[in-house]
């Protein structure tokens, strides 16, 4: 084992070294869960020594939001191909195949496990899907102007709509996950939509 003492790999600065802890957080979420993560081992994995850790995160909470939060933003692009119908498709097969890789179980399993009981965990289980809406609203924005959805349209409730027979699959009935749950799941929220069930109000 590498102890503090020994020379470690440079990974560089500034975003280099904040990218590899990140990397190294959601590594160490997969390999040994939420209980077992220490800022050691991050350290180690990331090639960094532990003071450099503790300069940008205070302890092993704020670390876990941070590279939560930074991941699930960054994962999950925000389609754009002229159709609500696909737009939702893609938005849905994103989600799935985020939800279903090691990192993504390892992500749910950490903001749902005894972890979630933390302050800062519970507020970052918000902030992470709180965001996730606001970067996908501009898919109904933009479905509404081509006059594909009704003007009252709730973008939120639809993309609620949208992910939850996902999730529900994912955390309740542990059913399989995968494309075609995608493409019912976008049915159901475009069916929704076209419906006036998730009118704003």
């Amino acid at each position: 084992m590498t102890s503090d003492a020994e020379p470690r790999k440079a990974v560089g600065r500034g975003e280099k070294v904040r990218a590899a802890v990140h990397a190294a957080t959601l590594a160490e979420l997969v390999d040994k869960g939420y209980a077992a993560l220490t800022v050691d081992n991050v350290a180690q994995r990331a090639g960094v020594h532990k003071t450099t850790v503790y300069r940008r995160w205070a302890d092993r909470e704020s670390l876990v939001v941070d590279a939560l939060a930074d991941h699930v933003a960054a994962d999950i692009p925000v389609p754009d191909t002229g159709a609500v119908d696909t737009d939702l498709r893609e938005l849905a097969r994103s989600l799935v195949h985020t939800m279903t890789s090691p990192t993504g179980q390892a992500v749910l399993a950490a903001m749902l496990s005894d972890a979630a009981r933390l302050p800062e965990i519970a507020d970052a289980r918000k902030r992470i899907f709180g965001d996730r809406l606001r970067r996908a609203e501009p898919v109904i924005a933009r479905a509404v102007e081509r006059g594909e959805l009704p003007t009252d349209t709730d973008p939120g409730e639809l993309l609620k709509t949208l992910a939850a027979p996902i999730y529900f699959r994912l955390l309740i009935s542990a059913e399989p996950v995968d494309d075609s749950t995608a493409e019912h799941a976008a049915a159901l929220a475009l069916a929704a939509a076209r419906g006036g069930v998730v009118r704003k109000g």
